[in-house]
Formats: structure tokens, C-alpha cells, sequence
């Protein structure tokens, strides 16, 4: 271990599918001061394939979990409804997101509280009461991908009240359900939220403006936690490092596609296909004075399969089969690695690039690696602005080998980034 959560008219989207408690120290949007949710988040980076069963599986365990907290029957299949409201066609999205849920063994129903394409007015559907009472009724609750945007616009309020829905979300966790979301259902999870935030480039050259690259989220984390998604195959360390600076937020978590986070009593465990990466801002700083983003000792951490982190504590606890390998140790007399080839990109937030990076500097001779991001196209015709990441190890970079598994567990490899020229790019 290392220091280191209708009526006929609505009959063809509702399904038949009790009452929440209001749950020490959580600020949920728009609401007043909770003691700490007894339920749980899963929180899915997007792609979720209908073949990933560990995910599936532990969305509709925890639903069924708090089913029986209920006191109701073992052998009936938690209710979870579902909602489409980042999407552009939420009734289609949302049956097919309900259809992967029964797949798996749920009583899953679309709840038609959406933004566009809806049969019904979304300032209606968040007020009405059958449709508070079926997700009252539910055991969990799911979020489709789409524009996350559209999930706050129609659940808060104009002046960032919760809407009568979104209290029956919250009283849903607070009481020991399930909230779970995928992609843009996973942006909302924190109390900041990417929104429009275009090229990354542009962003670490430019910054970001509250409202408009960002806005609130629905809070679920808790307050000092930035969540993204799709994060290592489209590269986005880059807009969560300017994001989570902007906002003051000491922590972030990335997760990649058909994987996801369960949090629950603010322990957060990695399932599915990838992992997720833990980037810690509480010793980093930045120059007002240098052009460009700049950052300095940000510590990344990669979580695979299987890993835990606690939220609070900050304790990384890799999988069972890692454990039970020897740990690498960089300021080991014993670390030898045959590797000394130097380690460069340049394209540092290409798919899974800095991720690759991390694992290289785990088994060579050299201590830091390179990354430029530019804009190669423009590279063409003479110099311009570019960024350069620098990963390094310390004395707290620790690792543990695959074993059993697919990949490294990672701890703490830190991170500098610096506006510098790139002189262009010649070729005959």
C-alpha cells in the first residue's frame, strides 16, 4: 500500500418500476448540507461494451445490494432507470441503454426527461410526479452519454437549484442507491465539468473561462475531485491539468473507455477493460509570469484493474495479484532494468502516448522521459508555440508488475509542463 458514488401517454418510455432518506459532509448541487451518501457511484469513461460484464454485473450487484437493504425479495431484479437526457435521440439511446441492463439481468426502464426529442417538456418531466415516483421507485439510476451539458441545464434550476428530479436522484444515493453514468453521464459526477472545451492545444495556450470550457456539474464526488472521461485513448491530460488548475481542484481522476470507477464510502475500486489515472495537484505550482500553461510536480498515478484508492486517506492499494509481486523500486540497490534507450514523443497526448511513457520509465536506465504536443501542420511552414511534457521519477515512484493482469500499477510519477518553440518541421 502506498500514501500516494406517466401516464398511457408515457407507456412506450416508462417501465414499472422506496422513498429516500436524506442522508456528515457532502454539499450536494442546490441542496442543503448531507451527512456522507450511503450509496454508491459508478462512473463508466464511455464505450461500455455490452460484453463487459464485470461492469454490468456490478451496476446491477450494488442496485441489487440496496434492493435488500430494502427489505425486498432476493430473487427479483433491482429496478434501475435510465436517463437519456444528454442525448440527441434519448429515446433511442435510452432503450438501448435499458436493453444492456436487462441483458445483464436488471428490470431496467427509460425515464423520458430529456432536452431534445422528448415527448414531454423537460420543466414538466422534472416536476411530474409519476415520474419522481418511478425514480423513487428504482434501486439505481443510469446516465447515458451525450452532451453533458443537457443533464444540468434540465435538472437544476436557472438560479443552481436541484429540481424536484434531481432530489429523487439524490435522495436515491443519499439513502444507499446506486448512481451510475457513462461518458457524458460520467462528466457530471463532479462539481466541475468540462463543457466545450475544443482543441487542447488551444486550451493550454489560451486557458479556459468558467461558463463557457467549464460549468457545475451535479457534485456527486466529493468537492475537491475533478472526474474526465475517454481519458486515455483521446489523450485529455492536457485539458484535465488546466482544468483542475483553473479550478483550485487538488485532485482529478481520468478514466479510459470500458472502464470504470466504483465509489462507495469514498474507496474508489477500478473495473473493466483499462484503468484510470490519478493526478495529484497538492504539490504542484505554476508561474503567472511564463506565456502558456505552465505546471510544475504534478504526481500521476496509473490505477489498472482491480486497484483501489482511497479518496480521503489517499492510500493506492494495488490488485490482489500485484501484491504479491515484488514492488519496483527506482532507489533500490536491486533496480536494474536492461532498458536505456531514450525515452521521446512527439505526440504526448495521442492515444494512450503518456500512459506508454509511465511504463517506459518503469524499466529503464533513465530517470525522466519527453513529450512535445504541437500542431504539426502548422509545424510545416516555420516555428510554433509547443508544450513540453517531462515525466520523471522520484524518491516516491513506485510500481508493481502485471503479474496475472494486463498492465503496471503506477504511483507517482511526476509531471513538469513548459511552454516552449518548436523550430518546424523539414523533410524531403
Amino acid at each position: 500500500m502506498v500514501s500516494t458514488r406517466f401516464a398511457p401517454l408515457l407507456c412506450l418510455w416508462l417501465g414499472v418500476v422506496c422513498s429516500g432518506v436524506v442522508a456528515q459532509d457532502r454539499l450536494p448541487r442546490g441542496g442543503a448540507r448531507v451527512r456522507e451518501p450511503r450509496g454508491a457511484l459508478l462512473i463508466a469513461g464511455g464505450g461500455v461494451r455490452n460484453d463487459n460484464e464485470e461492469v454490468w454485473k456490478r451496476l446491477i450487484q450494488l442496485a441489487s445490494d440496496y434492493a435488500q437493504q430494502r427489505g425486498e425479495p432476493a430473487n427479483q431484479p433491482p429496478r434501475i432507470a435510465v436517463l437519456p437526457t444528454a442525448a440527441w435521440d434519448p429515446k433511442s439511446i435510452g432503450e438501448r441503454a435499458a436493453a444492456s441492463l436487462r441483458l445483464h439481468g436488471a428490470d431496467a426502464f427509460v425515464v423520458p426527461i430529456a432536452l431534445l426529442n422528448s415527448p414531454i417538456d423537460p420543466m414538466v418531466a422534472v416536476r411530474d410526479p409519476e415520474i419522481l415516483r418511478q425514480i423513487q421507485d428504482a434501486h439505481g439510476v443510469y446516465f447515458t452519454g451525450g452532451q453533458q451539458a443537457r443533464i444540468v441545464q434540465v435538472l437544476m434550476t436557472d438560479d443552481q437549484q436541484q429540481t424536484p428530479a434531481l432530489k429523487a436522484i439524490w435522495d436515491l444515493y443519499d439513502a444507499g442507491g446506486v448512481i451510475a453514468g457513462s461518458s457524458a453521464g460520467a462528466a457530471v459526477m463532479s462539481q466541475v465539468m468540462c463543457r466545450e472545451m475544443g482543441r487542447q492545444l488551444n486550451v493550454l495556450e489560451h486557458g479556459i473561462t468558467s461558463g463557457k470550457e467549464t460549468s457545475p456539474g451535479l457534485g456527486f464526488l466529493p468537492s475537491e475531485w475533478f472526474v474526465d472521461q475517454h481519458f486515455l485513448i483521446r489523450g485529455r491530460l492536457a485539458r484535465a491539468l488546466v482544468v483542475s488548475r483553473h479550478h483550485q481542484l487538488p485532485h482529478g481522476l481520468g478514466i479510459d473507455e470500458n472502464t470504470a470507477l466504483v465509489v462507495r464510502q469514498n474507496e474508489t475500486e477500478v473495473i473493466g477493460y483499462k484503468g484510470a489515472i490519478w493526478f495529484d495537484l497538492t504539490q504542484a505550482s505554476s508561474q503567472a509570469n511564463e506565456p502558456g500553461f505552465n505546471i510544475r510536480n504534478v504526481r500521476l498515478s496509473y490505477l489498472d484493474r482491480g486497484d483501489r484508492l482511497h479518496m480521503r486517506t489517499l492510500e493506492l492499494t494495488p490488485a490482489p495479484e500485484k501484491r504479491a509481486e515484488p514492488v519496483i523500486d527506482p532507489t533500490s540497490p536491486q533496480f536494474d532494468p536492461t532498458n536505456d534507450e531514450p525515452i521521446f514523443s512527439t505526440e504526448i497526448l495521442g492515444n494512450t502516448t503518456f500512459l506508454d511513457l509511465m511504463r517506459r520509465l518503469m524499466n529503464n536506465r533513465n530517470d525522466h522521459a519527453i513529450g512535445l504536443a504541437f500542431d504539426a501542420q502548422a509545424a510545416r511552414k516555420g516555428p510554433v508555440p509547443a508544450y513540453e511534457f517531462r515525466l520523471y521519477r522520484d524518491r516516491d515512484t513506485r510500481a508493481w508488475p502485471p503479474g496475472v493482469l494486463e498492465d503496471y500499477t503506477i504511483s507517482n510519477v511526476h509531471l513538469d509542463v513548459r511552454r516552449v518553440e518548436f523550430a518546424g518541421i523539414s523533410y524531403r
